[in-house]
């Protein structure tokens, strides 16, 4: 099993619109952070997670075959609105979305046009799958459990996959959820800076202790501003087995 990160960047992105920082300006590519979204991929299976307004360049460089599921974390624009740039896709087969039931139903809403009784000719066709926490399923050979983390206060999915444990914009998780994540050897995480506190993502000393208290082999850390530093500067302040993930790298599982 294969994960790419497509998108290692926070809403907004790096480098940040208006910003001319050094991070902003540099021109090392890892300083580069399209919104976050990964790609899941067996000998038999594809899976998206997340599907924000980059995906159309994330996906470009990729071989042009079936997606056979996206798992959705929450309905946030930054999360879903590359969703209509799945059309191509669709050559092979309606494409299956994975999520909550506030994301299933916030997609009939911000996109109506695609489960409209009369759909309009080139719509994506989706087929929408509402999931429950805890409730595991399969995508193709993809074991896949849906737990649920906060983002604020508002409940969101993350996803434990075999040895990986996937988590973005969490801000606190329940005690409860816990027991789903023993065993986990590959953790990805948000942390959205290194200091200044947010009310609904953790910081990085939040992704580290969380790491440790689960004791994982290997963390990335996602979701992450500008605002973290340079890329190799910022991964030299962390412990060994934690690093900053970065878009295009591939970790197999």
């Amino acid at each position: 099993m294969r994960l790419t990160f497509l998108g290692t960047g926070t809403s907004g992105g790096v480098p940040s619109v208006g910003c001319g920082c050094r991070v902003c300006r540099s021109s090392d590519p890892h300083d580069k952070r399209l919104r976050t979204s990964a790609l899941l991929e067996t000998e038999k299976t594809r899976v998206l997670i997340d599907c924000g307004p980059d995906f159309r360049q994330q996906i470009l460089p990729f071989e042009f075959k079936p997606l056979d599921g996206v798992l959705l974390t929450h309905i946030h624009y930054d999360h879903v609105s590359g969703i209509d740039d799945i059309r191509p896709f669709c050559v092979f087969g309606d494409i299956n979305i994975y999520g909550d039931h506030q994301t299933v139903e916030g997609l009939k809403t911000t996109m109506p046009y695609c489960f409209a009784s009369h759909l309009y000719p080139g719509v994506p066709r989706l087929s929408l799958h509402t999931i429950q926490p805890h409730q595991a399923f399969s995508i193709g050979d993809v074991p896949v459990l849906p737990f649920t983390v906060m983002h604020g206060k508002m409940p969101i999915l993350a996803y434990r996959i075999g040895p990986l444990a996937y988590i973005t914009d969490m801000k606190t998780i329940d005690r409860g959820e816990l027991k789903y994540l023993e065993g986990v050897e590959v953790l990805v995480i948000n942390a959205l800076r290194f200091d200044k506190e947010h009310h609904s993502h953790q910081l990085v000393g939040d992704a580290v202790s969380f790491a440790r208290q689960l004791g994982v082999r290997q963390t990335y850390l996602i979701h992450c501003t500008h605002q973290i530093g340079l890329h190799d500067e910022a991964n030299a302040r962390l412990p060994e087995n934690v690093k900053f993930a970065y878009d295009g790298q591939v970790v197999c599982l």
